[in-house]
């Protein structure tokens, strides 16, 4: 019977994420560790891998679409995935079971999903489309303002992901609108889709080699996921994307909230 939950978990994860966009870890870690009872620690490694996994058939879509401008996911993962690593290297040294590292991914963690719902409320209520600046003739959109942003932003996304799960979506794509203007957004929400792979399957790699992944967790969650995912592409044009949203946002704020004060 407890399969039968952690399955249902993650079918509505993948459910809400296709219906919404708003990034799986947002959802699933704060799931993991207010409805099941995870350690912060346990939450967040099968989460990375859990997110590998879906991002991955995400990616091979799009690439067949051509829409992944690789450029820019490369750019991203040259800061990302090496402090992805050294966020490893300090979690394994102190002790990723330890009760002040537990504090920290906690507080970390409800941080950033205060501010996923807050740029979900903001989206759903007050955003517009934004206005992409037009294509130059022999000005390259891959080309970001200054080439050491992408890695230095890239290296804040890896190492708040590591830590917490979340960051890579709804943060990814605000850094990628700031770095490349002239980038159209369908190509801007492929890039972030694409560099959250390696990111999230180093991640999730590393919290396994210090004991921070629950494999029998994970196979029950993926098992939910893809049909979730199917059935919410396929209802996503038919829901009230505001009145979604909106609730969505209302609950990562309850959930960041409790993560903070707790």
């Amino acid at each position: 019977m407890q399969d039968l939950v952690f399955v249902f978990a993650g079918f509505f994860v993948g459910f809400v994420v296709a219906l919404t966009g708003v990034g799986g870890g947002s959802l699933m870690t704060p799931l993991l560790i207010f409805g099941f009872g995870v350690t912060p620690n346990l939450a967040v490694g099968t989460d990375l891998l859990f997110a590998a996994g879906t991002k991955l058939g995400g990616t091979l879509q799009l690439a067949r679409r051509q829409l992944v401008p690789w450029r820019v996911a490369g750019q991203l993962s040259l800061g990302s995935i090496p402090a992805a690593l050294l966020t490893l290297a300090v979690l394994r040294h102190l002790g990723p079971a330890e009760p002040a590292v537990q504090r920290a991914i906690t507080l970390t963690l409800g941080a950033a999903l205060l501010l996923t719902a807050a740029a979900t409320f903001y989206k759903a209520n007050l955003g517009h489309a934004p206005q992409r600046q037009p294509a130059v003739a022999g000005v390259d959109p891959t080309r970001a303002r200054h080439p050491a942003l992408p890695i230095v932003l890239g290296a804040v996304i890896g190492s708040l992901v590591t830590l917490t799960s979340v960051g890579a979506g709804a943060i990814g794509v605000a850094v990628l609108l700031l770095l490349y203007p002239a980038l159209p957004l369908a190509r801007i929400v492929a890039a972030d889709i694409a560099y959250a792979v390696p990111l999230t399957l180093v991640a999730g790699l590393g919290h396994a080699a210090i004991g921070s992944v629950d494999w029998a967790l994970l196979g029950l969650l993926l098992c939910g996921s893809l049909p979730g995912i199917c059935v919410g592409t396929r209802l996503a044009q038919r829901v009230p994307q505001r009145a979604v949203r909106t609730l969505l946002s209302l609950l990562l704020a309850y959930a960041g909230s409790k993560l903070v004060l707790a």
